[in-house]
């Protein structure tokens, strides 16, 4: 026992102070993309050429990033000979729209709270059923990482749980195959109203890497009101989290 307290005594304590503070973020991390509204070079495909989902592209108003396809692979940057597109650090990516996840030079997703009726429900406690799609596990580990010691998702009143109808909502990883689809809509249906959806990962938005494949739908989007949609490959807790707290209205930094 007195090991253990020495132990503890030398960890020091281990939960990142965020909201509160930010948690410094490792020099590789890779975040919210910064779109540039300088001309591109004439007839350059280099950008939009090298992005394997397809999310950048150019139409009559100009560059835009789907951050809901986007990968955060930075192919993107480094074939760009303008430098039109960057990634910064800015972790925070999640949006309460589908049409909010598109960038242009100058925009950036943004996250609504829930209307009254739900927040007063759900501000102090956030029930989620995460329901795995088909992913390969990096947003699930992601997310299941939020309910360690240095996260502690816990001390905001949001937790995981086994069962739908002890959830307040559902948290969609995957890009749902067919072999999932009546099992995530069923799962949903099984949550009592009133009721929350969320989508984790590209996947889960738009199908990622794997859309347009015949056997997968889509992910979440097509099939479930979602009400915040948390793009990355995987999205960084600290992505996640941030989503989930501006939802429930409260100010992150």
């Amino acid at each position: 026992m007195l090991h253990i307290l020495l132990e503890r005594l030398r960890q020091g304590h281990r939960t990142v102070a965020f909201p509160r503070e930010m948690p410094p973020l490792p020099p590789r991390y890779r975040g919210l993309p910064v779109l540039s509204d300088s001309p591109c070079a004439t007839g350059c495909p280099s950008c939009a050429g090298v992005c394997p989902t397809g999310a950048l592209g150019a139409d009559e108003a100009g560059l835009f990033l789907d951050l809901g396809r986007c990968i955060l692979c930075g192919a993107c940057a480094a074939a760009c000979p303008g430098r039109r597109v960057a990634f910064s650090q800015d972790h925070r990516l999640a949006s309460s729209t589908r049409a909010g996840l598109v960038l242009r030079p100058g925009t950036r997703p943004t996250v609504t709270p829930l209307e009254p009726a739900r927040l007063k429900l759900f501000s102090r406690s956030l029930r989620l059923r995460q329901i795995s799609a088909g992913g390969c596990n990096a947003c699930e580990a992601d997310t299941n990482v939020l309910t360690t010691v240095v996260f502690d998702l816990g001390r905001f009143g949001i937790d995981f749980v086994a069962s739908p109808r002890h959830a307040d909502g559902v948290a969609v990883t995957g890009p749902v195959p067919q072999n999932m689809r009546a099992a995530t809509l069923a799962t949903f249906e099984a949550v009592p109203d009133p009721r929350v959806a969320i989508a984790i990962g590209a996947c889960a938005i738009s199908g990622g890497l794997f859309a347009g494949n015949p056997e997968t739908t889509g992910g979440a989007t097509p099939h479930l009101p979602v009400d915040l949609f948390i793009p990355g490959c995987p999205p960084h807790p600290l992505t996640i989290l941030d989503g989930l707290l501006r939802l429930l209205g409260i100010k992150t930094p």
